[in-house]
């Protein structure tokens, strides 16, 4: 589905969202944790599977495997930010979100 087909929903100010840090926003009742990293936005479910709490925003971002990742701040796996899935149990994975910023507004897509 091309970007103009998506139904787009502004989260949060772009200047909120610091490089390398994370910033977590509700979507549809969902809370969606949102990164910038190397000028690329990522935006995944922020509730940890592990623990089932919404901690991912608050995750250390950096690289693992050649993969950009975040680390969960209580048990410590580590989720691709673009994949969601987990990179020591990849059985395990987190939903994962089309974002993109326009007009000064970080955007996500609900379908």
């Amino acid at each position: 589905m091309s970007d103009s087909n998506k139904n787009w929903v502004p989260v949060c100010d772009a200047v909120e969202l610091q490089p390398m840090l994370g910033v977590r926003a509700l979507l549809e009742n969902e809370q969606v944790a949102i990164f910038r990293v190397q000028d690329q936005l990522y935006a995944l479910n922020a509730i940890d599977p592990f623990s089932n709490a919404a901690v991912l925003s608050r995750g250390i971002v950096g690289s693992l495997k050649d993969q950009i990742v975040v680390a969960s701040p209580l048990y410590k796996q580590h989720f691709n930010l673009a994949t969601g899935v987990c990179l020591e149990d990849d059985t395990v994975s987190v939903k994962t979100y089309a974002v993109r910023e326009e007009g000064g507004k970080i955007q996500l897509a609900t379908n």
